[in-house]
């Protein structure tokens, strides 16, 4: 069995990141791009493709992945309810809680609008 590994120091550089190969002070693959937001997060109701059970997507958060999951952990635990984070930065609250994710959003200083029927 052939084993691969990638190099983890070197004398020019230092350090080397095993997944880039970059110094790591210089690492591409650790380095996470904060989303554009226009500052207003919207809270959507939505059951198209749920087998009619509500959820609510929030969308806007300028907030990179380890701080959008602890705020989906505080915003599920505050309404009682499960739901998970999107691939795209969508927080998905199960039920319809959006009066109640409003307050609690606009508690923490975010200007909230709500959206969809």
């Amino acid at each position: 069995m052939t084993r691969y590994s990638t190099p983890v120091y070197s004398t020019e550089k230092g350090k080397l990141c095993p997944g880039c190969g970059e110094k790591l002070s210089q690492c591409r693959c650790k380095q996470e791009k904060v989303p554009d937001s226009d500052g207003i997060v919207r809270l959507q109701r939505q059951v198209k493709g749920r087998n009619g059970k509500p959820v609510v997507l929030i969308t806007g958060l300028s907030l990179v992945s380890a701080e959008l999951k602890v705020l989906a952990k505080k915003l599920k635990s505050s309404c009682g309810v499960g739901g998970s984070i999107d691939a795209a930065g969508t927080i998905i609250i199960q039920g319809d809680k959006r009066e109640q994710l409003k307050q609690e959003l606009e508690s923490m200083g975010y200007k909230v609008k709500l959206g969809g029927g």
